[in-house]
């Protein structure tokens, strides 16, 4: 298993994958599988993330074939930039459980550390989404708010609850 920052060539792996997470669970992310396939220029924007200052996307590879994915992003303006938030964490449903989340968030604290402004990383979570939940908090997350309604998907609203890692 290899970990590392994807960059401008992975794009069309990346995207394969995010279309995949949005079909799997379309309760973990915000936006919609049908939201995802009308963007133009996906592949562009997702190049143009790759390449963005504060962005680091980690994937993790299984035999050169990406199986999982995180996304780190600190926070810009300079009242916040203390903050990085973790968005998007996907790993397909045959490689779950074997550790490869673990590794791929291990690896986003360590950017986050990396970083010399950034004190806390948040993130969102589906409030039902207990494995994931437990994950988050084996890791040092703890809740610190929850919202009712965050997500609707058709007539089925979800609640997410809000963590943080405090990493300074």
């Amino acid at each position: 298993m290899e970990i590392r920052l994807l960059t401008p060539t992975d794009a069309k792996s990346y995207w394969d994958l995010r279309l995949e997470a949005l079909k799997q669970n379309p309760e973990s992310f915000a936006q919609s599988y049908e939201d995802a396939i009308m963007r133009k220029n996906p592949l562009e924007q997702v190049r143009n993330n790759f390449s963005t200052k504060g962005n680091f996307t980690l994937g993790a590879f299984d035999q050169g074939k990406l199986v999982g994915v995180v996304t780190l992003i600190q926070e810009q303006a300079v009242k916040i930039r203390h903050r990085a938030t973790i968005y998007a964490m996907y790993v397909t449903p045959k490689n779950r459980k074997h550790g490869i989340g673990k590794a791929l968030l291990t690896e986003a604290i360590s950017v986050a550390e990396s970083l010399e402004e950034v004190t806390k990383i948040n993130l969102s979570v589906v409030s039902q989404n207990e494995q994931a939940k437990n994950l988050y908090t084996s890791l040092g997350f703890k809740v610190f708010g929850t919202e009712k309604g965050a997500l609707k998907i058709d007539d089925q609203y979800l609640t997410e609850d809000h963590m943080v890692l405090f990493i300074r």
